[in-house]
């Protein structure tokens, strides 16, 4: 079980968090970035698993510059509140807040960033503008496309659904052809198959994925120890 905590950015916005610590000598530090729908039960899920696996996990609430602690689950009435938020998001301040996170995890060693949908496309975001990351992992980051231009400054994996209404295969094979540096699969899974909450989670591509993503941040942060 983690704890809930306040960080602080650069411009001295406060932001909640949830942090979630391994029981031995952490091999390094990564910050997990939300879904549109806020730090909720699975964001704090893979912290707790990325504690398990002896990583310091930090969670930043990057919607509390517009609604403080929001959380929801995945009900359609909750899905059509979180898209609320989509259409008025700053990117630049969502990297302040996830620096904010990174430095949190300072002490842990080195530091890596996952995220999940938006925060896939924040996750790629950090690798391409952040200094200091050592990786990074997307998963299903929709947004991905209209960045694909830039270049991560890291390691970076990415992880996509072959069946994802909300990213064409089209978009997939340009970023893909765009980044062959990259890790990047594809699944047979539809948007969100890793959260074991929603309808589209599909169980081997995100037991799959899990472990390419474990064994990715051994290869770039343990072992760079």
């Amino acid at each position: 079980m983690g704890k809930h905590f306040s960080l602080t950015a650069t411009d001295k916005h406060q932001l909640g968090a949830y942090r979630a610590d391994p029981k031995g000598m952490p091999l390094g530090g990564i910050a997990v970035v939300q879904e549109i729908f806020g730090v909720n039960s699975h964001i704090r899920n893979v912290c707790d698993r990325l504690a398990a696996a002896g990583y310091v996990a930090v969670a930043p609430a990057l919607f509390d510059r517009m609604t403080r602690d929001f959380q929801s689950g995945y009900s359609p009435e909750d899905i059509a509140k979180a898209r609320g938020f989509l259409t008025n998001i700053d990117w630049d301040a969502m990297l302040r807040d996830v620096s904010a996170a990174i430095a949190e995890l300072k002490s842990a060693g080195p530091s890596g960033v996952i995220g999940f949908c938006m925060g896939g496309t924040v996750s790629f975001l950090s690798a391409t503008r952040l200094a200091g990351l050592s990786a990074a992992v997307c998963f299903y980051g929709g947004q991905i496309i209209r960045f694909a231009d830039e270049k991560p400054k890291c390691p970076t994996q990415m992880h996509f659904g072959e069946k994802d209404d909300h990213i064409p295969m089209t978009d997939f094979n340009t970023i893909k052809n765009k980044h062959p540096e990259c890790d990047i699969h594809l699944y047979p899974a539809g948007h969100g198959f890793y959260c074991d909450e929603r309808g589209s989670f599909h169980a081997p591509s995100a037991a799959q994925a899990w472990e390419r993503t474990l064994a990715f941040f051994k290869r770039n942060l343990a072992g760079t120890k």
